[in-house]
């Protein structure tokens, strides 16, 4: 069985934002489902998505500073900056964490670790609202 859904996720402030149980909320067909994948794809340049810590906040401050210190905003070197300081540091960190992930499925939910959880990472100040395309493969 094949399914697709595309979303939009609210707008939110810079940063890592845990969005699992949102995406979860959209896709009440992985249920059904009790062996297969799901791949999320974000369709932006400038946001990014990954797996990390699911408990502790502290973690998705640490990422949003360490992130800010090896891509700085106003680097001398930059050529695209027409659309604001934070625009190419933002390209630069969706590249380096990636626009998509790929999540084994098993007993009709995400066969996650104890501690993972699903991260938009909104790189802009003001990105708006993201699109996120969620295909889901199963039996």
């Amino acid at each position: 069985m094949w399914y697709q859904k595309e979303i939009s996720l609210k707008a939110r402030a810079r940063g890592f934002h845990l969005i699992t149980n949102e995406i979860l909320e959209h896709i009440n067909e992985i249920k059904n489902i009790s062996v297969g994948i799901v791949h999320i794809f974000i369709k932006h340049t400038s946001a990014s998505l990954t797996l990390n810590e699911n408990a502790s906040p502290e973690v998705r401050v640490d990422l949003e500073s360490h992130f800010n210190k090896i891509v700085p905003e106003n680097a001398l070197h930059y050529i695209h900056t027409l659309e604001g300081k934070d625009d190419m540091p933002a390209h630069i960190k969706s590249t380096m964490i990636g626009s998509y992930l790929t999540i084994p499925i098993k007993g009709g939910g995400l066969n996650l670790g104890t501690w993972q959880g699903i991260y938009l990472c909104e790189h802009r100040n003001y990105g708006g609202s993201r699109k996120i395309v969620i295909t889901i493969f199963g039996e």
